[in-house]
């Protein structure tokens, strides 16, 4: 059974969404909140599986509740998904950079709202290639360029093997599992392997946070969009 928790001071988007989750048999929303705090609170009290938050909200905001949530070691196992309005809200990459593990927009469709609460429950990122692209090429390019590598990361990004630098390069640039195994004519599983010892080396809490880590690390540059 995948647990969640849906933190949004909007009583329409909260019950919403609760209520479209709670007619899946696999998925009980065993808390709301209406606030940062609150929602803080939820997740340490649920240990859910994932947590639905807002980030404008009363109080502590969603950006701080991330914060805390993704740096409390005894809630490792609580994957935070981003609301927001906008597909670009200039907050979502802020998001990502405190551990959030993608985002979603609140006009999403029903079936895409189930679906993305399992791929995160599956310990995947919920990142659509083309909304990071735009995403990335809106923040990124002036934001996470002024932010500098701690030696120790600068260290950690030496480990890299050459290959996984270049997987971690077009993960930054938003490409999926399939088109980098596409453009490499290797099996996805192939590049998941790579992928996943990228983020064991880097520290990075899921594929979302690799993203940023990209950046920061100057693994990755703006990828160009139409």
């Amino acid at each position: 059974m995948i647990r969640v928790v849906v933190a949004d001071d909007q009583a329409l988007v909260r019950r919403g969404f609760a209520a479209l989750l709670a007619l899946e048999s696999d998925i009980e929303v065993v808390a709301e909140a209406t606030t940062g705090d609150e929602a803080v609170v939820a997740a340490r009290q649920h240990h859910p599986d994932v947590l639905l938050m807002d980030i404008r909200m009363p109080g502590s905001d969603g950006l701080e509740a991330t914060r805390q949530i993704t740096g409390d070691p005894a809630l490792e196992g609580v994957r935070v998904v981003i609301l927001t309005t906008f597909d670009l809200d200039e907050y979502v990459f802020q998001a990502l950079r405190f551990g959030a593990s993608g985002f979603l927009v609140k006009h999403t469709e029903p079936d895409e709202l189930i679906r993305a609460v399992r791929v995160i429950a599956d310990g995947e990122a919920l990142l659509s290639p083309n909304v990071t692209r735009r995403l990335i090429h809106r923040f990124a390019s002036s934001t996470a360029h002024s932010v500098q590598p701690t030696v120790q990361e600068s260290q950690l990004a030496q480990h890299l093997t050459e290959r996984e630098r270049d997987v971690v390069a077009l993960v930054g640039q938003g490409l999926s599992n399939d088109e980098i195994a596409a453009q490499w004519f290797v099996s996805q599983a192939t590049v998941r392997t790579h992928v996943s010892r990228a983020m064991t080396k880097l520290h990075a809490r899921d594929r979302a946070q690799l993203v940023v880590i990209a950046y920061q690390h100057g693994l990755a540059e703006p990828p160009a969009i139409d």
